[in-house]
């Protein structure tokens, strides 16, 4: 049975979908962009962005009782691709022990004009 994952530590989601989703022992995220959980506001620069953005992605995984460490596969999204090496420092802090499997891509634009976004795929 999937279980919808709502986290209240994250911003809310900006369209009509779920957070996550849970089909067994496994985690499926929505795309978390870097907005600020209180404000709804995005900070300035694709590295405050990115740090948010990650930090969004923990609280649901939390939320589905789940950290990084059970994290298998990300997908990164830059709104400019020459933002590759700023955003490795940055995903190497979060995922320091084990990096997942992980593809990145440059896209034409992003949800509120953000500069980065990322979902993941956890598994328990």
């Amino acid at each position: 049975m999937n279980k919808v994952i709502s986290a209240k530590n994250a911003p809310a989601a900006v369209g009509p979908y779920s957070h996550a989703m849970q089909a067994g022992n496994t985690v499926y995220t929505s795309g978390q962009l870097g907005l600020d959980p209180v404000s709804g506001a995005l900070p300035e620069g694709v590295e405050a962005q990115a740090t948010q953005a990650l930090k969004n992605l923990v609280a649901v995984l939390e939320e589905a009782g789940m950290s990084l460490a059970d994290v298998v596969k990300t997908t990164v999204f830059l709104a400019d691709i020459n933002d590759f090496a700023k955003i490795n420092a940055i995903y190497a802090d979060f995922f320091k022990d084990s990096a997942p499997a992980r593809s990145c891509v440059q896209v034409a634009a992003l949800p509120k004009a953000a500069l980065f976004e990322i979902e993941a795929i956890a598994v328990k």
